[in-house]
């Protein structure tokens, strides 16, 4: 380790290189609960591309894993340690480089903060759609190594559609560009995209490009009550073929709406089995959030109640985006899944979620991206007690299986990590497994980059 921790030294400032164990146990693992982690040789903080260079060349000459983390609010294992590793924490790199109104794309490093990017964007009259929930604390280089989507993917799409180019530290130190700056372009293979979602087992981001839209007005929503999981994914499905183009679509179970209440006192109505969220950013919202609120009541709502101004809106949106952080204090611990499956078996994932949580008597609140059929279905349960552990990890894989039977997919926005190795393998066969093997072989050929992640 001495000889490691001398080489990283030999192009790193003091500072920059963590070593004490109570101080690296704390970059071992992300939020994913059951996702074994490791013991880090060493944590290293680069604020320089060159420094990432350094970091790459002596982990390839003294053949030491390297993981790459972001801010760590992952939830599949995939930032966690592996012993005698290096973690290579970005969240020092967080600079904005460039903001340009004309060309509309902003060059940023991998530590800027989701949240800090749509601000400053935002004061030059632009915006950056993809919005995790933990957008305040998450990084832009974590959400390019998950693909992560967020709560207005409905209209606006996800990460890997904003992402025009990258610069890209490989195994063996070289510095890679993908990509462009422009609106268009074709060249050779699309290898941005294939680094989008490859969870730092290809190579280490140092700077992205990322392409922009204008700021669109304030965002209205409006609130549904149901009192059926299968009445608000009826009505999802309605304004989807309607030919409506929502901002933003949400779903929150009657478990996540008491969750909701009981962590932040916000009156939601726990009467309804479902409440959906929906808003429009058009330049008439409240005639747009009419029509669809139209089309929920033909549906079977008992209540829709569009918001008045862009202050409830804003409480509403705040609900939505602490039904995670509710959830996990139902029993302290959660397991949060990420089926997404297509909006047509909506209705039918939530009453087979319904269904398992009965199977294993255990709370599960469901959370959904409803416009996309992406679903968050969260188990709840208590870490110290192993029976109920155990029924946990049974029902979180029983809800994967049955999103794979309805035509869905393991994950829509949080990627496989550690947490879905074995599912990975179930969704894209040998044939796809054997590719992507290879691929990565292409890039890593010494496989020290995030190994065991994946596959």
């Amino acid at each position: 380790m001495s000889l490691l921790v001398d080489r990283l030294l030999g192009g790193l400032p003091a500072e920059a290189v963590l070593t004490d164990p109570d101080v690296t146990a704390s970059y071992a693992h992300d939020m994913a609960s059951f996702c074994p982690a490791g013991t880090p040789a060493a944590v290293v903080l680069p604020r320089t591309v060159e420094q990432v260079q350094h970091v790459m060349r002596t982990a390839t000459e003294l053949r030491v894993p390297v993981v790459p983390q972001g801010a760590r609010t992952g939830l599949s294992g995939a930032a966690n340690a592996s012993d005698g590793c290096v973690v290579l924490s970005l969240t020092k790199m967080d600079r904005i480089l460039e903001i340009s109104p004309v060309d509309r794309i902003a060059v940023v490093e991998p530590g800027v903060v989701n949240a800090d990017l749509s601000r400053a964007v935002g004061e030059h009259g632009l915006y950056y759609p993809p919005d995790p929930s933990s957008w305040e604390t998450c990084t832009i280089g974590g959400n390019i190594g998950t693909a992560s989507g967020g709560l207005c993917c409905v209209k606006y799409g996800v990460t890997a559609e904003y992402v025009l180019g990258l610069d890209v530290v490989l195994a063996d130190g070289r510095l890679m560009s993908t990509g462009r700056r422009t609106a268009k372009g074709v060249a050779g293979y699309d290898l941005t995209r294939l680094f989008v979602g490859s969870e730092g087992s290809l190579g280490v981001v140092v700077r992205a490009v990322l392409g922009l839209r204008p700021k669109p007005p304030q965002q209205l929503v409006l609130a549904a009550e149901f009192a059926s999981g299968a009445a608000a994914c009826d009505a999802v499905c309605r304004i989807m073929a309607g030919g409506h183009v929502p901002s933003l679509l949400e779903l929150m179970d009657r478990t996540t709406v008491k969750a909701v209440n009981d962590l932040a006192h916000m009156g939601l109505p726990e009467t309804t089995e479902a409440l959906l969220l929906a808003a429009f950013d058009t330049p008439d919202p409240a005639a747009d959030l009419a029509a669809l609120g139209a089309l929920c009541e033909a549906a079977g709502a008992t209540e829709v109640v569009p918001a008045d101004d862009a202050a409830e809106s804003e409480l509403l949106l705040k609900a939505r985006r602490l039904s995670l952080t509710a959830l996990e204090a139902v029993r302290g611990t959660t397991m949060i899944d990420d089926v997404c499956v297509p909006r047509s078996r909506l209705g039918d994932l939530i009453d087979g979620v319904a269904r398992i949580a009965e199977k294993y008597q255990l709370t599960i609140g469901v959370v959904a991206h409803a416009g996309d059929g992406n679903t968050h279905p969260t188990v709840c349960f208590d870490a110290a007690d192993p029976e109920e552990s155990r029924r946990a990890r049974e029902s979180f894989d029983e809800i994967m299986a049955l999103g794979l039977e309805l035509g869905g997919t393991i994950t829509g926005e949080h990627g496989v990590g550690v947490l879905k190795k074995e599912w990975l393998a179930r969704e894209i066969g040998p044939v796809g497994l054997e590719m992507q093997r290879a691929v990565k072989q292409v890039f890593d050929p010494l496989g020290i980059l995030n190994p065991g992640k994946l596959f």
